[in-house]
């Protein structure tokens, strides 16, 4: 299965009859926790208008340069074009998500099933591409995904586009070795339970179907699922995913004082609280800073089954959330840690080793695992870098995200600093970020 994958990439990559294959094949080719947002989103705050950015973080990939604006045009073209086959509303409205049937709620699969994903803005800037989307909430962040993968993947065949036949049958092969090696070491890590979460800056689509299969095969049940739901269908997998920084950043917009600004990340949580349970009641804690949230959320929380890490030192924030747990009478063995941010196999083993029967520990393994070129170009032409597309507008207001970790950091200036004082952030330790 998985040798027979190998020349159909590098041959597709090569055979230029391929380029007009679709970045984005469906409207499922998302995150699994895009689309529980969208449902709690559609359900409380349709009516939000929102404006969602692309923002590359790695200004020295100027991406203007390498990607035809023609070729980026044809391939948004496209995603505006999709809608849900009978197969994936079957899927959505009948399969069983976390232990639970029809996750999905009747009215907003139909709203799904009609759906036709709004216009973009796209323009040239200083050696980057301005690519924005406008209008209602729960259809615009249903872009933030498939724009990603378009870009990075664009990106990917700009550089590869210049390499012949053997040289691309030789660099997926050096991939693949390379990632079968991680597999390898991640075969001795006792009680391990890790999950694909590398849809957005993935290589291409092709190759994160195959760092899936790799994963299944080689780690069996330690491999407990993939975020992409259009794989987790066709590879019969767990579709695994809970919630983002997106919900706190856009109820906090829309706060009218700073009262109202303190629990927005708060009013997340409990509109969540009312539709899920549960495996899927994982708190994200790191919008507005980990230390000020634990310290100011109410008890019920603490009831939840675990904590997503996503910026700062992560052994620190599991240490602050065992910490937080223990000061509200639960037990932390019973707790859910989920590592999330710039892992790589080193980093897993350590963090396992370190919480292993301490709590519940899983890993949603991202860019290294779908992205990792890093050594197989002479140039560093295909090492992974950092592009996000974010809310960056909530009724004409800005968002803010401060992070655990400064450099994740955005927001007007101005409304950084409410942010901090609002939120009560004290020193923050840069981290350089990798991904």
């Amino acid at each position: 299965m998985l040798g027979g994958q190998s020349l159909d990439i590098a041959t597709r990559v090569w055979n230029h009859k391929w380029r007009i294959d679709p970045i984005v094949r469906s409207l499922i080719d998302t995150d699994f926790y895009k689309l529980l947002m969208c449902q709690s989103v559609f359900r409380n705050r349709r009516d939000t208008d929102v404006t969602f950015s692309l923002i590359n973080r790695s200004t020295s990939i100027r991406l203007a340069d390498l990607i035809d604006e023609g070729e980026l045009r044809e391939q948004l073209d496209h995603i505006r074009s999709l809608k849900l086959s009978r197969g994936e509303s079957t899927w959505l409205r009948g399969n069983t998500f976390y232990g639970k049937r029809q996750m999905f709620r009747s009215d907003f699969m139909e709203w799904f099933e009609a759906l036709r994903l709004p216009d973009y803005h796209l323009e040239k800037r200083d050696g980057q591409y301005e690519l924005t989307f406008k209008g209602s909430w729960p259809e615009v962040m249903l872009w933030e995904i498939p724009a990603l993968a378009v870009l990075m993947e664009l990106r990917s065949r700009a550089v590869l586009k210049h390499m012949g036949r053997f040289e691309l049958q030789v660099l997926y092969a050096r991939a693949m070795t390379k990632l079968w090696e991680k597999v390898e070491k991640l075969r001795t890590v006792d009680d391990l339970r890790i999950a694909d979460f590398g849809t957005r800056r993935r290589h291409g689509f092709l190759w994160q179907d195959w760092c899936v299969q790799a994963m299944l095969e080689g780690l069996g049940d330690k491999f407990v699922g993939t975020s992409n739901c259009l794989i987790a269908k066709n590879r019969d997998l767990e579709a695994i995913g809970t919630n983002a920084h997106e919900l706190p950043m856009v109820y906090a917009a829309l706060a009218e004082t700073d009262e109202a600004l303190a629990r927005a990340p708060y009013d997340v949580l409990a509109d969540w609280h009312d539709e899920h349970d549960g495996n899927l009641r994982i708190i994200l804690p790191d919008t507005y800073g980990t230390e000020g949230f634990l310290a100011h959320a109410p008890d019920w929380l603490a009831k939840w089954t675990g904590i997503r890490i996503d910026s700062g030192d992560p052994a620190n924030g599991a240490e602050a959330a065992i910490a937080w747990w223990r000061s509200r009478g639960e037990d932390p063995a019973e707790k859910l840690i989920i590592f999330s941010d710039g892992l790589d196999v080193d980093t897993i083993q350590q963090l396992q080793s370190q919480f292993r029967g301490r709590v519940r520990v899983s890993f949603g393994w991202g860019t290294n695992l779908t992205n990792d070129f890093r050594g197989l170009t002479q140039d560093g032409s295909l090492d992974a870098f950092s592009l996000v597309c974010k809310a960056i507008k909530a009724n004409g207001r800005p968002t803010v995200k401060l992070s655990d970790n400064p450099n994740k950091a955005m927001g007007p200036a101005q409304q950084i600093e409410r942010y901090k004082r609002v939120f009560q952030v004290g020193h923050q330790e840069r981290i350089d970020l990798q991904v």
